[in-house]
C-alpha cells in the first residue's frame, strides 16, 4: 500500500514544533504510517473477525527509525507491507520517503476488533 501527504506550513503542530525551525514531530510519521496499514487492512479485509463495522487498533511500534528531518513543502510517501498475520493481528513494514529517501521506518502490529 502507498499512500501520500503533502505537509504544509498550516500544518497545527508547526506552531510549537519548533519556533522558527519547523519540523513534523516523529510520533506524527508514525501515525501517518499506522493510518497507512489500517487502510491497506481494511481494503484487505485479510484479519480474521474483521469486517467492515472493525476498529483498527495499533497495538505496538517497534524499531522506529528517523533518518532525516520532515519540514513544509515535503511530500510523504508512505510504504506498508503486510509481513504476516496472526488471528486478528497484523504485522506490517512501514517506511516514509521524501524526495524517494527513506526518512524513518518501523514495524507496526495492528489489530482489528469489532465493539459493536
Amino acid at each position: 500500500m502507498v499512500t501520500l501527504k503533502n505537509v504544509t506550513i498550516n500544518e497545527p503542530f508547526f506552531n510549537g514544533h519548533f519556533p522558527g525551525h519547523p519540523v513534523m514531530p516523529g510520533v506524527l510519521i508514525v501515525e501517518a504510517m499506522a493510518q497507512s496499514a489500517g487502510l491497506l487492512t481494511l481494503i484487505s479485509n485479510r484479519l480474521k473477525g474483521s469486517t467492515n463495522n472493525s476498529l483498527f487498533y495499533l497495538a505496538k511500534v517497534d524499531n522506529a527509525r528517523f533518518s532525516a528531518p520532515v519540514v513544509p513543502g515535503d511530500q510523504l510517501r508512505m510504504e506498508v507491507r503486510l509481513k504476516r498475520l496472526m488471528r486478528s493481528m497484523g504485522i506490517f513494514e512501514a517506511r516514509t520517503l521524501v524526495d524517494g529517501k527513506e526518512v524513518s521506518s518501523c514495524e507496526l502490529m495492528c489489530a482489528a476488533r469489532n465493539d459493536k
